[in-house]
Parts: structure tokens; sequence; C-alpha cells
């Protein structure tokens, strides 16, 4: 069924001449309307009655943009042929629609044209196509081996509980789910939106879904550089600079949270100290775009609400499974201050002097980003008379791709549930699309003369 549909795409995309950052917006928003027909079909509900039209829509975009915000358990709501439409688009909106679509092409050994490399490197946040197809290669078999060595990780702890096919079953579901950094999980069996509280103390579990989401939020670039280069030095910048960014928020987030949490007794409180580490670096890495939790997120200090949003807003790497606006974003604009209070004029980052038009749209990114948000955020206080803290932390998580929450998602309005839809779309493509709409904005209006420099007041 997946490959019948990637193929129909393949085809509507090579009769519409569209640019390709319009393409990718195209091509996303039509999964996800065809994942929300899908759902809202009464076979995809476990009770044979459709769930409507509009949560339907919200659970596609939510796992076509692999978010993991749902207004139903999703165990509890939808069938195996629902769940398995989440599984699919989970996998779709994690990889990248032209990164299936190439595992089809090389499926039926079909010749992939100069217009699809073009697609394939703008969605993948590569600047040339050099070497592309070989790169979408190593993804797909690094997915695999990955995704794979993490369901049989887990279905060996999920099967004494949900049995042989139950236990197997959930593990391809969460393995898929943990490396897409979708956090959609199947354990409302015994109780409605748990997550994976009844596995905080299990460590092979907790170890196996850190390290998908951390492998999976990286970026497949890194991948590439990691397995092709020897020795971090030799590392692209790119590379050095996404690994320093994810070790430092890992450990700042780790620390952060068994400091605040450590006497809480609705989270880490009543815990060993092995789980009380444990529980904060799980919290530290789900909050990073992945959106399982091992710990009542309500039941949190104002404090690590706080750090929370903070860690939702900068999410993963670029040209990743995860959202937010990324780890390098917000590396460029910490080495932009620094080299600022230092008086520097130039940008250096490991030996290397970052271009204008980076920093430039690192700015952008974040400014835009905050904007959707404020925006969202005033929507859902005013629609749903919920408070500041709990309409913040919905919509950063939103926008960043994560899907924690605390608690408000199912009983929110038609017109927050819509400015959802909206943030997650935005928060999984808009940011990278408007980039480039930027550049190529820029390339069209260039001229050849510069005006003279103007002098204002700042700080």
């Amino acid at each position: 069924m997946i490959r019948k549909f990637l193929t129909m795409l393949l085809k509507i995309r090579r009769k519409i001449r569209l640019r390709p950052t319009t393409m990718i917006i195209a091509m996303f928003g039509l999964i996800i309307l065809t994942g929300a027909v899908l759902l809202n079909l009464p076979i995809a509900s476990r009770d044979g009655q459709s769930i409507g039209f509009l949560d339907a829509l919200f659970t596609a975009t939510s796992a076509g943009c692999v978010t993991g915000l749902i207004v139903a358990d999703t165990y509890q709501q939808w069938s195996y042929f629902g769940q398995l439409v989440i599984l699919a688009l989970i996998q779709i909106g994690g990889l990248g629609f032209m990164t299936m679509a190439t595992l089809v092409s090389l499926f039926f050994r079909r010749t992939i044209t100069y217009r699809e490399r073009l697609l394939m490197a703008e969605s993948l946040n590569q600047n040339h196509t050099t070497g592309i197809v070989r790169m979408t290669q190593h993804i797909l078999i690094g997915t695999f081996i990955l995704e794979a060595t993490g369901a049989l990780l887990l279905s060996i702890n999920f099967i004494p509980r949900f049995g042989v096919v139950g236990g197997i079953y959930r593990g391809i579901f969460h393995s898929v789910s943990s490396f897409c950094n979708a956090g959609f999980d199947l354990m409302g069996k015994h109780g409605a939106f748990s997550s994976l509280t009844e596995y905080q103390p299990n460590v092979v579990v907790n170890i196996v879904i850190m390290g998908l989401i951390i492998l999976g939020g990286l970026g497949f670039a890194v991948w590439e550089d990691i397995i092709t280069v020897r020795g971090f030095k030799n590392y692209k910048l790119h590379t050095k600079l996404v690994l320093l960014i994810t070790a430092i928020l890992l450990i700042f987030g780790t620390v952060a949270f068994f400091a605040l949490e450590y006497n809480n007794p609705e989270t880490l409180g009543p815990m060993s100290m092995k789980n009380k580490i444990m529980g904060a670096a799980f919290q530290s890495t789900t909050v990073r775009t992945a959106g399982y939790n091992t710990i009542d997120q309500a039941g949190m200090t104002e404090g690590s609400k706080f750090i929370s949003i903070l860690l939702m807003f900068i999410g993963g790497s670029p040209g990743s499974t995860a959202g937010g606006v990324k780890t390098v974003t917000m590396g460029i604009l910490l080495f932009t201050v620094f080299a600022s209070i230092h008086g520097s004029s130039d940008v250096n980052i490991y030996g290397r002097r970052m271009k204008r038009n980076n920093i430039y749209r690192a700015v952008s990114i974040v400014l835009i980003a905050l904007a959707a948000i404020v925006v969202a955020t005033i929507i859902l206080m005013i629609a749903d008379n919920v408070t500041l803290t709990e309409s913040l932390f919905e919509t950063v998580s939103a926008f960043g791709t994560v899907g924690l929450t605390l608690g408000i998602t199912p009983s929110l309005s038609i017109a927050s549930k819509l400015a959802l839809i909206a943030l997650m779309f935005f928060g999984r493509i808009g940011i990278f699309t408007i980039a480039l709409a930027f550049a190529l904005r820029s390339k069209r209006k260039h001229r050849n003369f510069r005006y003279p420099e103007g002098d204002i007041m700042v700080g």
C-alpha cells in the first residue's frame, strides 16, 4: 500500500512543475490529508465509529510531522488499521517524502532525475546534489539497522507483559516512533496516556529509547560524516557544532531536572538514586522533540517546566527527524553573542569564520519561530482559558514537534486545535522553507550597489 501511494505521488510530482520548496510543502500536505481521510474512516477506530475529521486531521498532522500530541490515547482509540496508518505517517514524516520515494526508485531500479536529486537535497537540508543518492542510501540502510535493532531489544522487554505477537508489534512501533522522534505509544492498554511511565525503572527500555531519540535527532549529514570520516578533528564544522551543542544540552538538561525534581514527590522524589538519574536523563532527552515521558509532566516544578520549554524550543539538529529551531541555529547565535562581547567583527567556530548569511538566517529562524509561538499561545489562552504555562508548553511542544503536554490537548477547542495543527506543520517544514524563500528572494533582488552605512544606538 505504501509503495503504491509513493509511486502515485511521484507520478503527480512529474506532471506538476513547482519550485522544490513548494513541492515539499505540497507533498507533506497531501500525505497528511491522505492520512486524515484514512483515520476518519470508521475502520480506523477501535469502536467502529468515525472520530471526526478535525481530530483525524490533528492526529495525522501530529504523526506526519512526528510530533506526538494526541487528542485520544493511541491504543484505546485506534484499531490496528488506524495504528498502522499512524506508523506509516511517522516513518514517511520522519525520513521525509523524497527519502521514501527514493527507496521506491531504488527498488524498481528507476533512474533518479536531476530535479528529484534537487528535491532530495533540499528535503535533507543539503546545499548540493553531489553524492545525495549515496547519502540517501546510507540513510535508508542506517535507519533500517537502527530501527530493527531497537525493535529487537524492546520486543524482548515487552514480550513478558504483552505476549509474543503483542510484544514484537509494540517493539517495532516504539522503535520507529522513537527513532523518528514522534512519541506515539501503545501503552494505553493498562491506562490511557500513560506513555512509558511504567517502564521508568527498566534500564534497557530507557537506554534503547534514549539512544534512538538521540541518533534520530543528530541529523543525517552528521551520520554521513561520522561514517565516512575518522577523528573528531577531521569532521565538518556542522558535525562538530551539532555534537558539541547536543552534548551540552543533554548534560545541562539532566543536571537541571535532577536538581529541580530531586525532592518532588510527584516526579523523582520517591525514586531510588539510580532511577532519579535515569529519569532526569530521559526527560532531558525526550524534550529534544521525542515526546515520550516517564514522569508526570504536569507534576513537575515550574522551573522544570521552563527548562522543558527552552529545550523543546531548541529541538534537534538540521536535516534530522527532530523539530525546533535546531541546535546549530542556537549554536551560531551563542557564538555570535560571544564574538560581540569580545569586540570581534567575525564569528569564529573551530577555526572557521561563519558566513554572514548563516548568521542572518539563524536570527530570522528564531524570531519567526517566536512570533508563531506567541500568536498560537494567545489563541489557546483566549479560546480555552488555560494558563500561560499550559498554553506556552503546548505551543512550543507543537512547534518543536515534541508531543509532550501538561494534559490539556484532548479538551482543546476547535480554534486551538487548528492553531496547533498549523504550528506542527510549520514547525516540521516551515522554518526551513521560509529560510530558503528568503535566500531565493535575496538573489532575485540582488543589486550591484550598497546603501551608505547608518549608525543607531543599540542596547
